[in-house]
């Protein structure tokens, strides 16, 4: 019998898949005023984040753990967000104000992700807190909201407020498991430096 190449593995397809999710959903949104094209949008983004729980299920449930499906993981939920986020403030459905909450998700991204490379090299592992994985999913679900905008609204009023709202929501938890994160790194940072004296 053979076995599947651990890069072909399922919980591995359902990151790729996600990853290839990210230039459909931002195609999508490159017709924000049209209506069939936001559903489009977020019928692509749902199946995406569904993804997001599943990999690491099956990964899990089949002992399918592989070091490309722990790199890519992360990178594609990332990606995956920054990106709406991205053709969302180009859209205008994020705007003004709530430009500030875009910008603390994505810095507190970059940050965090800088932070885990440098500490990998030290072989100090930063473990996902329980309010960073709610954090997580809050910002999946403001972003769908955000992304079906205006035609969810004409189904359910105000979408695009509550998208807002969870934004904003999702940005005061991302800044308080950011500052976690670097409590965490700068204390990890100037152990390593008071063992180089």
């Amino acid at each position: 019998m053979t076995t599947r190449p651990t890069a072909f593995s399922l919980p591995n397809l359902l990151t790729y898949a996600r990853l290839v999710a990210v230039p459909a959903v931002a195609g999508c949104l490159f017709w924000p005023q049209e209506h069939a094209m936001r559903w489009a949008a977020l019928a692509i983004y749902v199946l995406a984040a569904v993804t997001d729980y599943l990999d690491g299920y099956f990964a899990r449930a089949w002992s399918q753990q592989s070091a490309i499906g722990r790199m890519l993981d992360p990178i594609a939920d990332k990606v995956l967000v920054a990106a709406s986020l991205l053709m969302l403030c180009a859209s205008g459905d994020i705007a003004g104000w709530s430009l500030w909450a875009a910008i603390i998700i994505l810095a507190r991204e970059i940050l965090v992700s800088g932070l885990r490379e440098f500490l990998a090299g030290l072989h100090v592992s930063v473990p996902v807190s329980t309010v960073a994985k709610w954090k997580t999913t809050l910002q999946l679900v403001a972003v769908g909201f955000l992304i079906v905008g205006p035609a969810g609204d004409a189904v359910l009023p105000a979408s695009s407020s509550i998208g807002v709202i969870l934004l904003w929501a999702a940005a005061l938890l991302t800044l308080y498991t950011g500052w976690d994160y670097m409590r965490a790194g700068v204390r990890r940072l100037l152990e390593a430096d008071g063992q180089g004296r």
